[in-house]
């Protein structure tokens, strides 16, 4: 690449002129964390420990849509483990939903109202569901014991009354007047029904138009997907009051404020230490 810029003599003086500044564009970058991570020095959630701590081990549904009549943990308590909470014992202790904001946060993001000016659903995410399992996989209950391999055979003791209801698993499908719901108090599965931009005027162009194309266009569900387990440890300090949380991530202080409302506590009052991912 040719730079505009202004050379230097070696006497000092300044010599407005042109030189040639090489391209990184395309070019291979060399790494510099190889060395460390293909020796095992990397350190990841599984690395971190502290002293007299304890493992869990999530029970997750099979079903992706389905009521949750009941949790009976007493196997799992008789098998030795420590605890078996769920969405219940998240409630009596006053646990925090988890913070969903969909709404305006940086410059890039783009402001949506509902054309019907109604609000913008928020849905009100349990740690652990109460009422239902609304996907594959969602964790309903956990289990704490002293070690992993205990905590994997206790969570397989934990019996889960399930009502299996009805799924969808298309977006067009979901968002039909008779699809199944996922959120019984919005009454529907369409969060968000807006325009963005000038829409009278676009009318107005697309009306002295010679040619109009319509574009119907879907956009996938995605998702990060670490090759580690999503794991994490927390340690809590009585004497403080603080909690530090050591979890594979790529920031920290979106984490710490949404562990803190989840917590109810202030973000101060909780650390978190992000390694390798």
């Amino acid at each position: 690449a040719v730079a505009a810029m202004t050379a230097v003599r070696f006497d000092g003086r300044v010599k407005p002129g042109r030189i040639r500044m090489p391209s990184m564009i395309g070019q291979p970058v060399r790494r510099t964390e190889d060395l460390r991570l293909l020796t095992g020095s990397g350190c990841f959630a599984d690395d971190v420990n502290v002293s007299g701590q304890v493992y869990a081990v999530m029970v997750r549904s099979p079903h992706a849509h389905a009521r949750i009549r009941s949790i009976d943990g007493k196997l799992a308590l008789a098998a030795g483990a420590l605890a078996v909470l769920t969405g219940a014992d998240c409630r009596e202790d006053g646990l925090g939903h988890v913070p969903n904001n969909p709404l305006v946060s940086s410059p890039p993001d783009i402001r949506i109202d509902n054309r019907d000016g109604s609000e913008i659903y928020l849905a009100k995410q349990q740690v652990l569901p109460e009422d239902k399992a609304r996907y594959v996989g969602e964790a309903v209950a956990m289990v704490v014991t002293e070690t992993l391999e205990q905590a994997k055979d206790a969570a397989e003791l934990v019996m889960v009354d399930y009502e299996p209801l009805k799924p969808v698993c298309d977006t067009e499908a979901a968002a039909a007047a008779d699809a199944p719901v996922v959120w019984d108090d919005l009454g529907g599965n369409v969060c968000i029904d807006g325009d963005v931009g000038d829409l009278p005027g676009t009318e107005a162009v697309l009306a002295g138009a010679h040619h109009v194309v319509r574009l119907a266009t879907t956009v996938s569900r995605v998702t990060g997907v670490p090759m580690e387990p999503r794991s994490a440890l927390g340690n809590y300090d009585e004497e403080t009051g603080r909690s530090t949380v050591y979890a594979g991530s790529g920031g920290v202080v979106r984490q710490k404020r949404e562990i803190a409302t989840v917590l109810g506590i202030e973000a101060t009052d909780v650390r978190v230490v992000a390694f390798d991912v």
